[in-house]
């Protein structure tokens, strides 16, 4: 049956348009038997995603963004057939697999519409450019696929996702924010602590790095928020805008916080600016898209100055508060050297960046309620990097 495969991928794979798919699609639909192959063929596509540095979400994330959910049902299948073949995984991996989309029912409509959606969808995994890697892949030597728990940190992660638990749940903004602010200051601290630990122990751990998504619509604003919550947490983010991801730098603790905090602050800002909306809908507005544009970019640069603070707070308490003992650890610079570390990573990482133009808002009542929503915190933020 290769030979129909070969004859179906040359038309489909390899050729731009619709009518590739359909001649592709017909002689995969007229060979039944070759399905065991095909599905063998596009676990081999994925895998040739991994060693291009794509992880699961990357992959399930533009797939549904660029073909639709079904697309991403085939995808997570193949994916989740794929990665059996490893008896480990690297960090990062088992959430991502969790969270995969369910694949397909087995019932199909049709041979032609089966073939013709798999086609499409290998079509696109053989596009994928390659991309920074952001942790080893499955198959790496044992020693890079491991690597030792922060100390503490379950607790404190546990502490600061009931925190913003309740930032989400709560019906009162003020409420809101000072849940928000406090986790953000255990945040702070707990990345002191396990920088002070690391120092002490002469720990040789390095940054690391993970992808969040940012996707449409007002992606420029998620961008900033995100860029904001990264810088926050000593973190630095570059936005890719074409393939609809942001990647964080930073140490393993600083990295969880900061993808806890940015989607908790998501949750919070879209059920406020859908109040706000709400209200602005009830006196006869229309304007709905230029409003949440507004909202959102006030929202998140805002949120920038009042997250800064909240780190600078940590580390001035944690400077001042512990006497001597805070003073003879040197916590200036263990902190500097832990930010030179996070700059020179990214920096190896992201040889070539550049900053956008931000379109300015132009719905003063989003600008005003937005502003309002990420409290009355001097200005901040700063636009995202963008590779090119």
């Amino acid at each position: 049956m290769e030979p129909v495969i070969d004859q179906a991928f040359a038309a489909a794979l390899y050729t731009e348009g619709d009518a590739g798919l359909d001649t592709g699609a017909s002689l995969l639909a007229a060979a039944p038997d070759a399905d065991a192959e095909l599905v063998r063929r596009g676990e081999e596509f994925v895998r040739r995603a991994w060693e291009r540095g794509w992880l699961p979400a990357d992959v399930v994330r533009l797939v549904r963004r660029d073909l639709d959910e079904h697309a991403a049902g085939l995808a997570a299948g193949l994916i989740a057939s794929e990665v059996r073949r490893h008896p480990e995984l690297p960090p990062r991996w088992r959430s991502q697999l969790d969270e995969l989309p369910a694949p397909p029912p087995p019932g199909r409509p049709d041979r032609f519409s089966y073939a013709s959606a798999l086609l499409g969808l290998y079509r696109l995994l053989l596009a994928l450019p390659a991309i920074e890697p952001v942790g080893p892949p499955p198959g790496a030597a044992r020693e890079a696929l491991h690597r030792p728990p922060v100390a503490g940190e379950p607790r404190m992660l546990t502490r600061i996702r009931a925190l913003l638990a309740k930032a989400e749940a709560t019906g009162f903004p003020e409420e809101a924010e000072a849940l928000s602010a406090k986790a953000q200051e255990l945040m702070a601290r707990h990345s002191i602590d396990e920088a002070l630990l690391a120092a002490r122990t002469h720990s040789d751990r390095t940054p690391g790095a993970c992808r969040i998504g940012v996707d449409a619509p007002y992606e420029t604003a998620k961008a900033i928020l995100l860029d904001a919550v990264a810088s926050a947490n000593r973190c630095r983010a570059v936005w890719n805008s074409d393939l609809g991801f942001t990647t964080v730098v930073g140490f393993d603790a600083d990295l969880e916080a900061v993808e806890l905090l940015h989607t908790s602050l998501l949750v919070q800002g879209t059920a406020a600016m859908t109040r706000a909306e709400a209200g602005q809908r009830a006196g006869g507005r229309k304007r709905t898209k230029t409003f949440r544009q507004s909202f959102l970019m006030a929202y998140a640069q805002r949120l920038g100055s009042r997250l800064a603070d909240g780190t600078a707070r940590a580390t001035a308490e944690a400077g001042a508060g512990s006497g001597a003992q805070a003073a003879g650890s040197g916590l200036l610079p263990v902190l500097a050297a832990r930010d030179l570390a996070v700059t020179d990573t990214a920096e190896k990482m992201f040889p070539r960046t550049t900053t956008t133009r931000v379109r300015g808002a132009t719905d003063l009542d989003g600008w005003t309620h937005g502003t309002r929503a990420a409290d009355r915190a001097r200005m901040g933020g700063k636009t995202p990097e963008i590779r090119d």
